[in-house]
């Protein structure tokens, strides 16, 4: 493949295995977006490519586990209430009012602000599916989607939970796992929960991906409150999937918060991987999810934002930090997870826990999915030590110094703007939209 472009900075963190802080580094981007080479500058072969020398740092772009991005929409939105409140009486008759048009809108706005982040790729979990599609094109963004299947009231405007896991399963069928074949898009099936499915739904969904190699992306015991009678019988609600046979395959169990030891053992014998959204648990008053014991059983943890109405800022970088936290207090141990291991949950790991080799790390053959984050910043005090460089970044830097982003070597970021849409034609969309949706609520209420 030929090299297009090579971008060098003195500084790079690759986050493959052991974290490597490579000084004066070299990335070659190949001709189909790929990295073609990644090291030191000093043994990279002879190229007549541009070379665009980058100050600060590069690193791979950020892996968003789970969020339901078009919820931009909804942002604040019943933001004091618990989750099954806010779900029921807020955020779903709001989504009984959105038409496609809207959800392209939310996306499109949502993908903008991740890319502005560092966040190149980010796991959806909503409807519409066509829509989705045409924003995250339009963002120039990468994305996991995996369109809602639910059976709660209202909900039946879409079709029967069937319909909506056939529907997956045809696209997938058609155009297999990645439609238009250049990776920007991966399909998986979302069913939403055990509490939202009747019994057997999630086994049937299940087996549908397990033909197809899809990811199932669920959530799973996130509040007390919310699956209490599915507890109250089987125990868990892992315990129930297990016994039914829905964890064959790749599955990604959003939140994770209510787990006891036997249902962590059952992630880990099963390969189930989590999406950690320690903000949206919070605000939420959801809980915290166990984050150590989880990783000490080899259960992969990724980030998640979950979605703006409920995670609100789409910022894994505050993620990292909460994640950080939060576990060390748990633990009673500033020692308890690094700098270097949260930054991982946003890249490497998150990359594992959706069964994406291609993604997460700056090494040759992944996708050239990059961020260059300025270090001429007052949150670096010891940009030449390896160990500070990284706290700083964990710790102190993090969103607000990203500069530029390359998704599959196309630059999407220059200078903090995206360079596929304009942010405030977006932005004034979305307002358009909620604007709407604000009036037509309160006229039925």
């Amino acid at each position: 493949m030929a090299v297009l472009q090579r971008l060098t900075a003195p500084v790079a963190l690759s986050c493959a295995p052991g974290f490597p802080v490579v000084r004066d580094a070299a990335l070659d981007v190949d001709d189909t977006g790929r990295i073609a080479y990644f090291g030191p500058a000093a043994a990279a072969p002879a190229t007549d490519a541009v070379v665009r020398p980058l100050p600060g740092l590069i690193m791979p772009g950020l892996v968003n586990t789970h969020c339901h991005t078009p919820m931009s929409l909804l942002r604040g939105m019943g933001g004091d209430l618990g989750l099954m409140p806010w779900l029921t009486d807020v955020v779903w008759p709001a989504e009984a009012l959105l038409t496609e048009s809207d959800v392209y809108t939310g996306m499109l706005a949502g993908c903008l602000d991740l890319l502005r982040t560092g966040c190149t790729t980010s796991v959806e979990m909503y409807f519409f599916t066509d829509a989705l599609t045409d924003a995250v094109r339009a963002a120039g963004s990468r994305a996991v989607l995996t369109p809602g299947i639910i059976a709660a009231p209202g909900w039946d405007r879409l079709g029967t939970w069937e319909q909506m896991r056939d529907d997956v399963s045809a696209r997938i069928d058609a155009h297999g796992l990645f439609p238009g074949g250049d990776g920007r898009i991966e399909l998986g099936y979302g069913p939403h929960s055990a509490y939202t499915l009747p019994p057997g739904a999630l086994a049937s969904v299940s087996e549908h991906a397990r033909e197809r190699g899809a990811l199932v992306h669920t959530h799973v015991a996130e509040s007390r409150g919310e699956d209490s009678h599915l507890r109250a019988e089987h125990g868990s609600v892992p315990a129930m999937l297990d016994a039914d046979g829905a964890l064959g395959g790749r599955i990604l169990a959003a939140h994770s918060v209510h787990l006891s030891d036997a249902d962590i053992a059952t992630y880990a014998r099963h390969g189930v991987a989590v999406a950690h959204c320690p903000g949206s648990n919070a605000k939420l008053a959801a809980g915290t999810a166990r984050l150590l014991d989880l990783r000490r059983a080899g259960v992969a943890v990724g980030l998640g934002t979950d979605g703006p109405a409920s995670g609100d800022d789409l910022d894994l970088w505050h993620q990292a930090r909460l994640a950080g936290l939060l576990a060390r207090i748990d633990a009673d141990d500033a020692a308890a997870i690094t700098a270097a291991d949260v930054l991982l949950m946003g890249t490497a790991d998150a990359a594992a826990a959706i069964g994406r080799d291609d993604l997460g790390v700056l090494e040759a053959g992944r996708w050239a999915d990059v961020v260059h984050v300025d270090t001429d910043d007052s949150a670096f005090v010891a940009p030449e030590d390896d160990a500070q460089l990284v706290s700083n970044l964990v710790w102190a830097g993090g969103s607000r110094l990203v500069r530029d982003v390359w998704v599959g070597g196309e630059q999407v970021v220059a200078d903090g703007e995206p360079t596929t849409a304009d942010r405030r034609e977006a932005l004034a969309a979305v307002r358009a939209v909620s604007a709407r949706l604000r009036t037509a609520l309160a006229a039925g209420s």
